[in-house]
């Protein structure tokens, strides 16, 4: 039995055999809400499909997973559910050339975020539906040929319980029968249709341009509507039109433009044209920084950027799925920057997303770019720090090279010349060629087909007077690319500040290459390779500007400037080349000057992750008590009422570690400490609980009190993660059980549940799990969905057992599994790769000692 995967070649084979005219899909709902008698709770779905045989071939398969199929009709022959359908196929022979195949099925609602997901707001009891797809689950709601290149138009029609109110990506109405009916969708591929469905707060705005018109609307849960800030995403929405519409040249395409936030969410967001889903934590229940609003903005502008990128014009199989991430997570920041508030999101973009390809492309499992994507299981894992950041870099960077205009332009010829069809990256090189004039396969050749990520280390010689006579780049790391770069000379100047007085933007091609510009400038202070973040590289400091940043890095007045030093630190200390604790040290002399929230944000993951992860194990309890001091005396320096107060007591109450923090944290609780100007809403007073629970000083009596006064679905996963980060070996094995060994938790409570399971300062407590977590995950693969696959090997595998012998037993286990699953396998190695880098750093970290 081929099994749920496809393959790639299983697909290409496929669509050369037909072409699909249309879609025709009848989903009855009605069971969604009431008593259920079933084992697994089923929806009635039928499925239409008309479709054209176009090659060489009398035989098909149709894609399908489902609980039973009631019926299979072939241009009006019946085929016998059991003869023709293997639980996620259904094989189809004697085709004509032209077809019409009714698949009625019943599908099952779903708990993992994939398919049909079914909700239940445990505020009010509501039952709430939404669809998630990517890369390959519109199977589990209808029946389809489950491949991007397969595009067809769709029609909706469903049936839901009274009262509901039901969208999907056509605008829809509902009929005197009840039944909502969509219009017909333009030709669009399965991945991205959707429907949601249910008594959903839904609020209406609208777009003009000229004679465009889009419908906008935006919705929520009931329980959340107290919470939701519709006007600002009506707002972002709105200047993110106004700049594709003025730089794209192509008017939106899909008619209406819905955006959903809705529970239990996998994702950030989904790119559905004209019914956009989304996280539903992007609803703000207490005060947060202009950090998560500037993220909000950026992933409602990545998702805008997919109508175009990705809707319109969509990659032929998931090896250039890049085509359309790394374009949308560009576009994301380019917009922020452009056309809203956030005019600083470049910042946010070098600091934060980078950093995320900087892992990712450091793994044993990194790769090019454009992947060899061989199956589904392949497709997932690949949604990755490559695919979105790393891509999105290369892009700055191929803006840097060609020119502003001429990559836009490429972008206005893409669209228009391959609407509503499939790509792969052929296409766009040769139109980024045509309007920029560069050699786009040699650039291609050594930014998108190949893997890794260059060093960049500037080499300076100066004369008696100390002039520079020569300042040399030299790269390093793999295949060596051409980058168009900059390098700035920075000087502190007579107040104190860290400014730049050169800078030279340059071709760096080859393992050296002098900078001829900068031949006769005084020695500066700092050399900053990469000035502006232009390309995607790793930036190294000669040792005077090491010296420098160690003594003056919150002098520097330029904050893009300063983020590149804050994340070039951190890449020394991720690979081995500064102690952790040198990097602690100067957290936590400069973060409290830090002006950039988001740095400040960053910053503070990094100290806890270098502490817990990179610094020598003798060293971690000193180090876990300067982060809390440190904490606790920006805290109370922190303008009253300011962001930066709200994200120092939220770092002071992570690294809360002494009998005095707790003390605190729980007088911040109970009203008996106050901090001037810090507001303890809902959301921190769940974050000043959670280091008590996880410390023994919280039972399960007081966090369920603290559910009580938040009964919601937010804190009834909040109340699971602090259950199980209670320190008892009781309440390890319990949550162990409810992952490892059941089924029954929903996936935002398997996150949960891990996310309390592993607490840093319960290493010994967690130990005897190492062993059974290499038992257990090949069966729990098998069993469970993708999804929750890939959650609990990510999460559970026991990276805190930071030995030589957790380093051996993950070795054993690839090993002795090498047959197993290519994506589990993949998983373990990253892993495993994670935790030898930390023992590398904790090498290091334990020279400084």
């Amino acid at each position: 039995m081929p099994g749920e995967n496809l393959s790639r070649d299983e697909a290409h084979e496929r669509a050369a055999l037909l072409s699909v005219d249309g879609y025709e899909v009848v989903l009855d709902l009605r069971s969604a809400v009431g008593d259920s008698t079933e084992a697994v709770r089923t929806f009635r779905s039928e499925t239409t499909i008309r479709f054209r045989r176009t090659g060489e071939g009398a035989s098909t398969f149709v894609d399908l997973i489902a609980p039973s199929v009631n019926a299979v009709t072939l241009n009006g022959r019946s085929l016998d559910p059991a003869a023709v359908f293997d639980g996620s196929r259904i094989t189809v022979d004697g085709l004509a050339d032209e077809n019409v195949l009714v698949v009625d099925a019943q599908c099952a609602y779903s708990r993992t975020g994939e398919g049909m997901h079914r909700f239940v707001d445990p505020e009010d009891g509501e039952v709430y539906l939404y669809t998630q797809y990517e890369p390959a689950d519109a199977r589990r709601v209808y029946a389809n040929f489950e491949q991007p290149d397969l595009k067809a138009p769709y029609r909706f029609a469903v049936t839901a319980p009274e009262g509901w109110t039901v969208w999907s990506n056509g605008a829809g109405e509902q009929d005197a029968e009840g039944v909502w009916r969509f219009a017909e969708t333009a030709p669009i591929s399965t991945y991205i249709t959707c429907v949601v469905a249910g008594p959903y707060h839904y609020v209406t705005d609208s777009y003009t341009r000229g004679e465009l018109e889009i419908p906008l609307g935006a919705m929520c849960r009931k329980s959340l509507a107290k919470h939701f800030d519709a006007d600002d995403v009506f707002l972002i929405t709105k200047q993110g039109f106004d700049f594709f519409h003025d730089n794209f040249d192509y008017p939106y395409p899909f008619g209406k433009y819905d955006q959903a936030f809705v529970p239990e969410y996998n994702l950030g967001a989904m790119e559905n044209p004209g019914m956009v889903t989304f996280r539903e934590e992007y609803i703000y229940r207490g005060k947060v920084t202009q950090a998560a609003y500037e993220s909000r903005a950026n992933v409602i502008l990545h998702e805008m950027a997919h109508m175009w990128f990705g809707d319109l014009v969509t990659m032929v199989w998931w090896d250039d799925l890049w085509l359309k991430e790394s374009f949308a997570d560009f576009m994301g920041s380019f917009v922020n920057a452009e056309a809203t508030r956030f005019t600083n999101s470049w910042v946010t973009f070098a600091n934060n997303r980078k950093a995320w390809a900087y892992r990712a492309d450091q793994l044993p499992s990194t790769h090019p770019i454009t992947a060899d994507i061989r199956d589904l299981e392949d497709a997932k894992l690949n949604f990755d720090g490559i695919t979105y950041a790393k891509g999105a870099s290369v892009l700055k960077q191929l803006v840097a090279y060609a020119g502003r205009d001429a990559f836009l332009e490429g972008a206005r010829r893409y669209f228009k010349r391959h609407a509503y069809g499939n790509t792969r990256l052929a296409d766009l090189l040769t139109i980024l060629e045509e309007t920029s004039g560069r050699d786009m396969t040699t650039w291609a050749k050594s930014w998108l087909q190949t893997s890794g990520v260059n060093t960049l280390t500037p080499a300076v010689t100066y004369d008696a007077e100390g002039r520079i006579t020569e300042l040399a780049v030299v790269q390093e790391g793999g295949e060596l690319r051409p980058h168009r770069a900059a390098v700035g000379l920075y000087r502190l100047s007579a107040d104190g500040d860290l400014v730049r007085f050169a800078r030279a933007e340059t071709d760096i091609t080859g393992a050296r290459t002098v900078v001829a510009e900068l031949a006769g400038e005084e020695k500066p202070d700092l050399v900053l390779v990469n000035d502006d973040d232009l390309t995607y590289c790793k930036i190294r400091f000669d040792e005077g500007s090491l010296a420098t940043l160690r003594a003056h890095l919150g002098d520097i007045s330029d904050p893009l400037a300063r983020a590149l030093c804050w994340s070039a630190l951190w890449n020394l200390t991720r690979d081995g080349l500064m102690p952790a604790r040198d990097f602690v040290s100067v957290a936590l002399a400069f973060a409290g000057r830090e002006t950039d929230i988001g740095v400040v944000q960053m910053v503070h993951a990094w100290t806890k992750s270098a502490v817990s992860l990179y610094a020598a194990p003798d060293w971690r309890e000193e180090g876990g008590r300067l982060l809390a001091e440190g904490g606790l005396r920006e805290l109370r320096l922190a303008e009253p009422g300011s962001e930066h107060q709200l994200t120092w007591a939220r770092f002071f109450a992570a690294t809360a570690g002494s009998d005095a923090d707790f003390q605190l944290l729980e007088g911040l609780l109970d009203g008996t400490a106050k901090i001037d100007g810090l507001d303890v809403d809902q959301e921190l007073r769940w974050a000043l609980l959670s280091p008590l629970a996880a410390h023994g000083r919280a039972d399960e009596g007081r966090i369920g009190e603290e559910l009580s006064r938040d009964d919601t679905a937010t804190g009834k996963r909040h109340q699971v993660r602090l259950l199980a980060s209670r320190p008892s070996a009781a309440v390890k094995a319990q949550a162990w059980a409810q992952v490892v060994e059941s089924d029954t938790l929903s996936n935002a409570l398997v996150e949960a549940t891990i996310a309390g399971f592993v607490q840093p300062t319960q290493r010994e407590l967690i130990a005897p799990y190492a062993e059974k977590y290499f038992a257990a995950i090949e069966g729990l693969w098998a069993a469970r969905s993708i999804q929750i696959g890939i959650d609990v090997v990510k999460g559970l595998f026991p990276g805190l057992q930071d030995s030589d012998e957790t380093l051996a037993a993950a070795d054993a286990w690839l090993t002795a599994h090498e047959s197993a699953a290519p994506a589990l396998r993949r998983l373990v190695l990253e892993a495993r790769d994670d935790l030898a880098r930390a023992l590398r750093a904790q090498a290091c970290d334990r020279l400084a000692g």
